[in-house]
């Protein structure tokens, strides 16, 4: 007996699907959005320490003391914001644990939440699962900025969560200060809660500053702000990130995480925590770490006859295939991993309606160079 199912539209996610079918044909990967080097050894170290300690039982479901007092210092020192690192800072099982309870704490059955699309693809389930409706609001489809006018008529007395994130997946544009101060406007005196996903927070480029939430004290009293160290630190399959939010926000929030996963990979949370201390610097160097990579895979592509959009943020190039191919994004990126061997993601999946006729794929860039160069060198024979 089959039961009824409570996400319908829901299938298996196109990263999953996308590395399975690279994996099939023996595709360069630069599709789902991970890694291919090394972890910081400190942080390896400091890992194989806490293990070798004992610290392998459950921590504190709010996280352990020493890494939340680091992610304040953190903020302190990054943002210039002061963070009660007991009742505002919350450790997660990755940023996607922490969207989830943070839609569940305070969005209810038959409310709606407003999206900016093309969005990643774990916010609309958490906004099902928890009986309310997401209100997609495209961004525009080639500089992906929001149009805040048709957020602001989105807005109905249902409204009870706008979801940001900056910079964006799969586009890598950035809000700027004046668009935050739009939405505070647009969410001034109301009772609408804020999401906002920074999980790239310190992948910024050309000298451009990340501008956090945090960094406005009248967006940071009604947001829930997420992170991820797994972005920072080059090991997404760790899955550690943190929430930071109001005291009145955390409470809820907490109630939430500790009936989902209580508490978070403890041995990880110490080596974190050491390498906050010990080295500060590695947020601070990550922009022109990825900046380096993403000016020569530019370069490459120029010499293919994809047409690469620009990167304000992020480690994701999106790529105008219309020269090579009319098929649609889904069908092209099938095509290119299974008859040329290089694995992209399509758009179309981060959207509720994609835009006719969009001809754009998602690839990759936080890889070694010599995965870059090898896709490179089958994106040359198109």
């Amino acid at each position: 007996m089959k039961p009824e199912t409570k996400l319908p539209r829901v299938g298996t996610t196109i990263f999953t699907v996308m590395s399975q079918l690279a994996a099939a044909h023996d595709a360069v990967n630069l599709g789902q959005g991970f890694p291919d080097f090394p972890v910081p050894g400190r942080l390896l170290e400091a890992l194989e320490r806490a293990m070798r300690a004992g610290h392998n039982q459950y921590a504190p479901m709010t996280g352990i003391a020493p890494l939340r007092h680091a992610i304040a210092g953190k903020l302190a020192r990054v943002y210039g914001v002061e963070a009660d690192a007991d009742a505002e800072i919350t450790v997660t099982s990755g940023a996607t644990e922490a969207i989830f309870d943070a839609v569940h704490a305070v969005v209810r059955a038959g409310e709606e939440v407003i999206v900016l699309d093309p969005a990643y693809d774990c916010y609309e389930p958490a906004i099902e699962l928890a009986g309310a409706r997401a209100v997609h609001v495209p961004l525009h489809p080639r500089t992906f900025a929001p149009d805040w006018d048709r957020v602001a008529a989105a807005i109905t007395p249902a409204t009870r969560m706008v979801m940001i994130n900056s910079p964006h997946n799969p586009s890598g544009a950035m809000l700027s200060a004046a668009d935050l101060e739009t939405l505070a406007g647009l969410l001034r005196d109301t009772g609408i809660w804020l999401l906002s996903d920074e999980v790239y927070e310190h992948i910024v480029f050309d000298g451009a500053r990340h501008e956090s939430v945090l960094r406005h004290p009248e967006l940071r009293e009604r947001a829930f702000v997420v992170s991820s160290f797994g972005k920072t630190y080059h090991c997404t399959g760790w899955k550690l990130g943190y929430c930071v939010a109001p005291p009145a926000l955390s409470e809820e929030f907490r109630k939430i995480h500790q009936y989902n996963v209580f508490c978070s990979f403890a041995p990880a949370q110490h080596a974190f925590a050491t390498m906050l201390e010990a080295e500060p610097e590695h947020d601070e160097r990550l922009g022109a770490f990825y900046q380096a990579k993403r000016d020569r895979f530019r370069e490459q592509l120029l010499g293919t006859r994809l047409v690469p959009l620009p990167v304000p943020g992020g480690y994701f190039q999106l790529v105008d295939y219309s020269a090579v191919s009319e098929l649609d994004d889904a069908a092209f990126c099938r095509w290119l991993t299974i008859e040329k061997g290089v694995a992209a993601i399509p758009l179309s999946p981060f959207y509720a309606s994609p835009p006719s006729g969009q001809r754009l794929a998602r690839l990759c860039f936080a890889k070694n160079q010599d995965t870059l160069d090898a896709a490179i060198e089958r994106l040359q024979g198109l």
